[in-house]
């Protein structure tokens, strides 16, 4: 039976608290609901005039894959990461950079006449690279000359530049005989002519396709050295030969400077003490015309070094004194008995390297280096060749003394081999699997990274075409990426009329340089805390991915941009693409040189922490 509640008792019951309907499963999943809708209609209807979907899909996605839908068909605005704020505060004003003054027009941190006086003409050491100190850095930006025009587009450019742009006579006025260029009113026009071939480049590439394969995709990449206005080059691409022209800064002016305003690769170099900032097994062929290159002499060291970087199979095409002396010797005003014995020391290094002479023709020889050393290491000691190099590391070329040894070629099995592995013809080359990634030779580089790699960017350069409307319009020809990896930037780039610097920097963990090459692309290595071997205004589009960030503790930001400032042409473009953090920091230094740069997302949409500077100056 029932006690009765004491009052006490019927106190506390009344206090107790009534239950709470929030803790109803059902009650709360439907108030989610509701709540949940209603931010995403608001958020849809408020978003529309940025972000739209396909109006016809086969089928209707759910709200929640809708949302992370990414289309490269709408670009976003610019970020703004300022902070807004309902009263205006006092903001200091932007210190733009002041311009250097006028005689800095075509300066050459690294390649100063005035600084290379400092320093001896040995073995033409002073036409290295002797880049200024920190504290003797330019911290200005490089003035265009007065009268600058845009330079003519591609193929045009390969015949014809605005004088004002180079306003150099002296290599017009010193060359006029050989044809190498003209100045036609305000044109410079480059009919095509050379020292070994004053009667035209054409007829001479068609003596050279006699002997060797230039129709069947097999020579690709190619060194010039000493290569003038780079004539050579130029008509090499008829061929789909990709050349690497290299000069030093000389009595000649602005050699280099005509190729790159030509459109035509080209950089400041010499054969002098370090080795070419190029990897071993390079390229397939090297061409030197009458270049001045002392090749006999320092026990053979430079024709070494041109060994070195020649692939296994590689061509070395010579013309110019010693070859041909008999019908020559009057016109180079030299005794016909010592250019005899420099021909008779050269065909012997030749022989002593295990270069095969395939033919003497006109005025050029050419010669071919083994596919591999199996044959060579018992007639080497027989010939009291130089000795093969124990160096561990014959792809070091960044201020890298050079050997008097011969870099030994990849051991192989059988005599028929090729060393490091056959390589594809061109076309087939540049999107087929680099033997030195097949054999694993670089840790960390796979078949599927490398196949990945290619997928990355292909996507992120047709993100680009996006975000740069003139990307596809021919305005651009000489493209610069300054951390190249595995050259997949410029493979997806190789559906325009461009050609790319692939630089893979000094600092980089992991040296991808030859692996460029062996796609059959082009570049070099560099430190950004420098300045890069080449003259003002000769690159259209610069494109820098994580370099920010790989020299963030090593060298001021500011030295990096302005250098990109120096090199780019006035109407070019820059994509830079880095964590938030560092492009933000960009932004602000860039806005003080004067550029309209915008911040943007990547292709990975809002929600990834690398963003994207990018700076137009198409409409400048």
């Amino acid at each position: 039976m029932a006690t009765p509640m004491q009052p006490q008792q019927q106190q506390q019951r009344s206090l107790a608290p009534s239950p709470n309907p929030f803790k109803k499963p059902l009650l709360r999943l439907l108030l989610i609901t509701m709540f949940c809708s209603l931010s995403y209609i608001l958020g849809s209807y408020s978003n529309s005039s940025t972000f739209t979907l396909p109006q016809k899909q086969d089928r209707k996605l759910p709200h929640c894959l809708q949302l992370n839908f990414t289309t490269h068909n709408v670009l976003s605005p610019p970020l703004n990461f300022e902070p807004l704020h309902k009263i205006p505060l006092p903001q200091e004003p932007i210190k733009n950079l002041s311009f250097c003054s006028a005689n800095f027009t075509n300066y050459l941190p690294c390649h100063d006449p005035y600084r290379e006086r400092r320093f001896s003409v040995f073995r033409f050491s002073h036409r290295e690279r002797h880049c200024p100190e920190s504290d003797e850095k330019v911290r200005c930006l490089i003035p265009r000359p007065k009268g600058y025009k845009k330079p003519f587009p591609w193929p045009q450019s390969r015949d014809f530049a605005w004088f004002k742009n180079v306003p150099f006579k002296r290599l017009a006025q010193y060359k006029k005989a050989q044809n190498w260029v003209r100045l036609e009113g305000d044109k410079l026009v480059f009919p095509g002519g050379g020292t070994s071939f004053p009667k035209g480049v054409k007829g001479y590439i068609e003596e050279i396709k006699k002997v060797l394969p230039l129709k069947s995709g097999k020579i690709r990449t190619v060194l010039d050295v000493g290569c003038g206005v780079a004539s050579f080059g130029a008509f090499l691409m008829d061929f789909n030969i990709l050349t690497l022209s290299m000069a030093p800064r000389d009595v000649h002016e602005a050699q280099v400077q005509f190729a790159l305003e030509r459109g035509i690769p080209a950089m400041l170099g010499v054969l002098s003490t370090n080795r070419l900032p190029f990897p071993s097994r390079s390229f397939d062929m090297a061409h030197c015309s009458r270049c001045l290159v002392r090749w006999t002499e320092y026990d053979g060291l430079y024709l070494l070094e041109i060994d070195r970087v020649l692939r296994p199979g590689g061509y070395w095409v010579l013309s110019g004194p010693p070859i041909n002396w008999r019908f020559n010797y009057k016109g180079w005003q030299r005794e016909p008995k010592d250019l005899e014995n420099e021909q008779m020391r050269l065909e012997d290094l030749a022989r002593r390297l295990c270069w095969k002479k395939i033919a003497e023709r006109g005025p050029f020889a050419v010669w071919q280096k083994p596919t591999n050393h199996l044959h060579c290491i018992q007639k080497i000691k027989t010939w009291k060749s130089p000795q093969f190099c124990t160096t561990p590391d014959p792809d070091a070329g960044w201020y890298k003394l050079m050997d008097l040894c011969i870099t030994p070629l990849p051991n192989v099995k059988d005599t028929h081999e090729v060393s490091g592995g056959a390589l594809e013809n061109w076309p087939k080359r540049l999107n087929a699997v680099p033997p030195r990634v097949k054999s694993g030779a670089k840790e960390g580089i796979s078949i599927k990274s490398f196949n990945e790699d290619n997928q990355l960017w292909r996507r992120r350069v047709s993100y680009y075409g996006v975000i740069l409307k003139t990307l596809s319009d021919g305005k651009y020809r000489n493209i610069m990426d300054m951390n190249a990896g595995l050259g997949g930037f410029a493979t997806a780039m190789d559906k325009y009329p461009v050609w790319v610097m692939n630089v893979i920097p000094s600092d980089a963990k992991t040296n991808t340089l030859g692996i460029v090459y062996e796609r059959g692309l082009i570049g070099t290595y560099m430190n950004w805390c420098e300045a890069f071997s080449t003259y003002p205004r000769t690159y259209d589009l610069v494109h820098a991915h994580g370099v920010f960030s790989m020299y963030m503790d090593k060298c001021d930001f500011v030295d990096i941009l302005l250098e990109i400032y120096r090199i780019l042409r006035p109407q070019g473009a820059v994509i830079i693409r880095d964590h938030v953090d560092v492009v933000m920091k960009l932004k602000g230094i860039t806005d003080q040189m004067r550029w309209n740069g915008q911040v943007l997302h990547t292709e990975n949409g809002p929600f990834h922490a690398e963003k994207i500077l990018l700076v137009d100056n198409s409409e400048d």
